[in-house]
C-alpha cells in the first residue's frame, strides 16, 4: 500500500507532463496555420482553437507543477489537445480525407 502512495503524485505528474508536450505541440501548430484555413476547412477560428490550445498549455503546466490535485482539469486539457492534433490538424494541413492520390471518397 505504501508503495502506491509513493507512486500516485509520480502518475500524476507524468500525466500532467504528456498533457503539456501535447498541447505544446498542438499550441505550436495552430499559431504556424493561417486563420482562413480554419474556415476554409469548417473547423472553428483560429482563435478559437488558439484558446483551447492555450489553455490545455496552462493547464499542463499548472497540473505538472500541483501533480495530483487539477486530474479533471487535465484529462480535459488532454482531451482538448488531442481532438486539435487528430482531428483539425489533419485537415487544415491539406492531409486530411480526401487529399490523396485517389480524390475524395
Amino acid at each position: 500500500m505504501i508503495y502506491v502512495l509513493l507512486l500516485e503524485p509520480l502518475l500524476y505528474r507524468a500525466l500532467g507532463l504528456a498533457t503539456l508536450l501535447i498541447a505544446l505541440w498542438a499550441f505550436q501548430d495552430a499559431l504556424r496555420r493561417k486563420a482562413p484555413v480554419f474556415e476554409a476547412a469548417d473547423k472553428r477560428t483560429k482563435g478559437f482553437w488558439l484558446g483551447m490550445t492555450g489553455g490545455s498549455v496552462a493547464v499542463g503546466l499548472l497540473s505538472t507543477l500541483a501533480a495530483g490535485s487539477l486530474l479533471p482539469f487535465t484529462l480535459v486539457a488532454l482531451v482538448a489537445a488531442s481532438v486539435y492534433l487528430a482531428d483539425v490538424k489533419p485537415s487544415v494541413s491539406g492531409s486530411g480525407r480526401g487529399s490523396g492520390p485517389y480524390g475524395r471518397w
